[in-house]
This record gives C-alpha cells, structure tokens and sequence, in this order.
C-alpha cells in the first residue's frame, strides 16, 4: 500500500517488525504507519511520533512484548490510544490525551501483549520556550 502526499509517494507497510535490544528507536517526521505494529524490544527507549506521519487507516494495532525502558507515543490531536488490554509487569501507563467533543477520531492505536519493568508514556508534542510564550504550537517543518 502506498500513499500519495504531492509528488512523493511513501510506502506504508501492512506489518512493520521492530526487534531492539538495548539502545534506542525512533519513528519521526513523516514515515508511513503500519496496521500492524510487532515491537519486541529489550532496555531500550522506543518513540513513535504521529505528529507528521502518514496514516493510511483508522487503527493501528502494536503487539508488544518489551521488557525495560520506556515506549513514548507523541500523538496529535484525532489520534486516540488504548492500553486495556497490555498486559503490565513493574510498569506503569501515563497517557495525557483529551481529545476535545468535537475533534474527530483519525487513528484509533491499540497497545496489546506485554510491557516489564518500564513505562509506557502517551503525550502531545511538548511545546518551545517561545511557543509556550504565544500559548499555541507553530507547525514544524516536514521533514522532505
């Protein structure tokens, strides 16, 4: 599956497998989300950044099994994140999401499997000295 964003055309996986162990992972600036997620990951610090990536359908589901370290989520708004059915061993789950009545839902992430000894964090994009200043967030560049 692919998707068209102007003259760029970006591939969009229907699984994406992510194995780590130790170190860190990042998915930012505009990458193509998956339906499926597998995350295996051993003591690392994994991030996934919605804020410009390119969603294709309307739920994403990660399948983890991750063991230390920390799993942060930096959604926008219209991108909603279930953790019922993770199950936690010495971890904990802080998502900071409020989507508004009105804000219509565009991906719907489901967190699954396992998470030990760690975190998993769920959170907007944290803002600039000068953004918190004007009391609003000025867009980012795209990351071309």
């Amino acid at each position: 599956m692919s998707a068209l964003t102007g003259a760029a055309v970006l591939e969009v996986k229907e699984v994406l497998r992510i194995d780590q162990k130790f170190g860190a992972v990042q998915r930012v600036g505009r990458w193509g989300v998956p339906r499926r997620l597998e995350l295996a990951a051993e003591w690392c610090e994994v991030t996934l950044d919605f804020t410009q990536a390119v969603v294709t359908q309307d739920t994403l589901l990660i399948d983890m099994n991750m063991r230390g370290g920390t799993l942060a989520l930096i959604t926008k708004p219209g991108i909603v994140v279930e953790a019922y059915a993770l199950n936690l061993e010495f971890s904990k789950v802080k998502v900071r999401q409020a989507p508004g009545p009105d804000t219509p839902i565009t991906l719907r992430v489901a967190l699954v499997g396992r998470k030990s000894f760690g975190r998993v964090v769920v959170r907007h994009p944290r803002w600039t000295a000068g953004q918190s200043l004007l009391g609003r967030p000025t867009p980012s560049p795209a990351n071309d």
